[in-house]
């Protein structure tokens, strides 16, 4: 359960930059993979523990990622693809990119992950 905090909420907040929101998992709950363009974003563990990552940018495309524990604190550069999960196991973007509406074009997705087209249609298929 996600309990929001930002400009609809508390309108001073208008031109900040600021959001907050405190998030609830349920057992093996997933924050998928996700951006924020305009934000870094830090989260404090209250309670419990948390697998929490972000992907490095282009060329190295590499995974900074660690548990949490209660008390711990992990900061998801600004722009930067991350998650945050009780489940490590369970970690996809597929949704937004495959399952976009209208759908991102078969063209680009071939090549942005050099596979065959019938890959990407089979997987576009699926959402």
């Amino acid at each position: 359960m996600v309990t929001p905090a930002n400009v609809a909420q508390i309108p001073g907040l208008n031109t900040l930059g600021i959001s907050l929101a405190r998030v609830d998992y349920a057992p093996y709950g997933l924050n998928p993979p996700h951006t924020h363009p305009r934000a870094t974003e830090i989260l404090t563990v209250l309670e419990g523990t948390l697998y929490v990552g972000f992907v490095t940018s282009n060329p190295d495309n590499r995974l900074i990622s660690k548990v949490l524990y209660k008390g711990d604190v992990f900061v998801f550069p600004k722009g930067l693809i991350h998650f945050h999960s009780q489940n490590p196991g369970v970690i996809t973007i597929a949704n937004a990119v495959f399952g976009s509406k209208p759908a991102i074009s078969a063209d680009v997705l071939t090549k942005a992950f050099q596979v065959d087209k019938k890959v990407v249609d089979y997987l576009q298929s699926q959402f």
